[in-house]
Formats: structure tokens, sequence, C-alpha cells
């Protein structure tokens, strides 16, 4: 990947904040073939009881789940074949990344996620070392169905709960962080961006995601389209170095402080970052009735309509990774 200068803007920012800046370098940029080199394909029964079968590498590159050009790369769902009863339930794909990471910056620049009913995606990161739900999940997108609004959540160990008002456009859905309570349902913020997922997000050409994670400041997610004027130009562009504190007139979407109510070091260690796309199970299963996607159950949708999923894929222009946080002094501190 080639990379450009910093921008301009986060030069001046540094020099002239009144307190200083956290300011992230790039340590790791995935774009195209890169992921079938520092990825995993991953092939266990999944843990959230979708009607999927998630497949090998191999499998997944000869069966066109997975592809990949100089610039984009692509993870998609089976949406040829009818899936036998037997099965394990319709082929797909879910990766994670070798590398973990702490406190750090993720930019995800995707173009298209999946969509539909029976649909369940997420792009998310996880404990590598945990076991679940030791280390902490944070969700960055996740919806299910003919959902457009984005939700993101936390799930981690007990002790871990979010104040009900903060600095955030979305709307705080649940405040428990802890798995045992309300069946897992984590503490999440659904998006007020109604083009945050879905087919909404797809038809504007997607947009960014990025995620902040920081023992210092907590965990933040912000959304941009793709024809938004105020995405920063560190997001919207390859930089070396990315400074969300200089993005003050972006709010992020969903805020998720840590400190007395949630304490970091505890409940969040160095992360995995994962893209999977389920059917059915825990959640989508259990909305299917009131998803407006028709009568019968969501097995038997998944099962019987290969031809519904063929907006049921990734497209990822580029994930960048931005870490070791350095506070920089501002030039009043000098």
């Amino acid at each position: 990947m080639t990379l450009i200068r910093t921008p301009v803007t986060i030069v001046l920012a540094l020099a002239f904040a009144q307190v200083p800046l956290a300011a992230y370098t790039l340590q790791d940029a995935y774009k195209g073939h890169d992921f079938f080199d520092y990825w995993t394909w991953e092939i266990f029964a999944d843990p959230t009881h979708g009607r999927v079968n998630y497949v090998d590498k191999s499998t997944a590159i000869s069966g066109n789940l997975s592809t990949a050009t100089f610039h984009k790369f692509f993870m998609r769902a089976d949406s040829t074949s009818v899936v036998s009863p037997n099965a394990r339930g319709r082929d797909s794909v879910r990766i994670h990344s070798n590398t973990a990471y702490g406190d750090s910056v993720i930019v995800l620049d995707v173009q298209h996620m999946p969509a539909g009913c029976g649909t369940w995606p997420a792009f998310w990161t996880n404990s590598q070392k945990g076991p679940w739900p030791h280390g902490g999940e944070i969700d960055v997108i996740e919806g299910v169905h003919l959902n457009t609004n984005n939700l993101a959540s936390l799930h981690a160990t007990p002790a871990c709960i979010m104040p009900p008002a903060r600095f955030q456009t979305g709307d705080v859905v649940s405040s428990d962080c802890n798995t045992q309570a309300n069946s897992n349902q984590g503490c999440g913020t659904s998006f007020t961006k109604r083009n945050s997922y879905g087919a909404g997000f797809n038809n504007i050409g997607g947009g960014w995601y990025v995620l902040e994670r920081s023992r210092h400041k907590g965990i933040k997610v912000w959304f941009w389209p793709r024809n938004d004027d105020s995405v920063p130009l560190e997001v919207k562009h390859d930089s070396r170095m990315v400074v969300p504190d200089s993005w003050s007139e972006c709010e992020p979407d969903a805020y998720f402080p840590t400190g007395k109510q949630c304490d970091y070091d505890s409940h969040f260690d160095d992360h995995e970052i994962i893209f999977d796309l389920t059917f059915c199970g825990d959640w989508a299963g259990a909305v299917w009735g009131t998803s407006g996607c028709g009568s019968g159950t969501c097995q038997d949708f998944v099962d019987n309509n290969p031809e519904n999923f063929k907006e049921a894929y990734w497209e990822i222009n580029s994930l960048r990774v931005y870490t070791e946080p350095d506070f920089r002094v501002s030039a009043d501190d000098e």
C-alpha cells in the first residue's frame, strides 16, 4: 500500500491545541490480497447458533466466497444452493486477524455490507486470549434482516456499566455490558443515521467506520457515509497518523466511557479483529417473526431461497490499524 503524507490539518491541530492530543501511528494496513496472507478462516460451529456453515480458506476461494483484487477484498455467502436439512447451514465466511491489538484506532473503509432477510453480519473485535467473555468484545457493525440503523455494543464480564447519558449521537439501547445479564444483550447504542446499516448503507456506496479504544478515554465508534463532507482527511485517505482528539466537530455515534463503573484493564485486553456473516441464530432467529421478512421460519427461508442472498457480501476497500498513542504536549505547555 502506498501511503500519502500526513494531512496538514493534523500537524496544525497538534501544534496549536490547548490540551494534549493522542496521535496514533499506522501499524498495519490490509487491502485486497493482504487478507489472505494475514487473516485466518474459521470453521468451527457458530457460537451464536446460526444456520451457517463456515468454510476454510481453500473452500472459500474455490467456491468464490472469498476473492480479492489489488484494491478490494470480498467475502460472501453462497447464493446458488438449496441447503440440505441435514447440513450445518448455508456456506459463509468468518475470518479473524492473526494480530491482536490493544489501545488503537481501527479505520474500516467498506463499500458494501451483507444485507437482507435472514442475515446477521458483524464487524467486531474480541479477546485473543479469552476465554470469552474474559478480555471483552467490541461490536462495531452489527444488525439483522432489514435493519437500517447500526448497533454498536460491548460484551464483558460483570461490573461493567455504562451511564444512561453520555457524549454520543446514538441512542442508548442497554447499559449493562455483563454477558450474564439480559440474555447477553450487552450495552448497546443504536445509531441515528438510517444509512449506517444494510441496504441504505450499500445504496450510498458505504462509508467509513472508526473504532478508538483507549484506557485513558474509553471506547468510541464513528460512522461517516461515503458522501459526507465532514469525514476527517486522515480517515478518508491512507494517512500514516490519525488524531481522533482533533475531530472536535465530529461527535462519536457511540461512546462507552471506562473508569469506576467499568474498569478498562480488567475488562478489555488485546483483541483480534473479526468479520463474519451468519444467519438466523440467537438474534436474527429470535426476531424473525417481527422482521417483515414473511411467514414460515428463518431456517426454512435460509435453506430454500439462495437467490435472496445475492446481497449477502462484504466489499472491503481497506482496513487500517493505528497503535501506540503518543500524547503530544500542546504548544502552550512547552
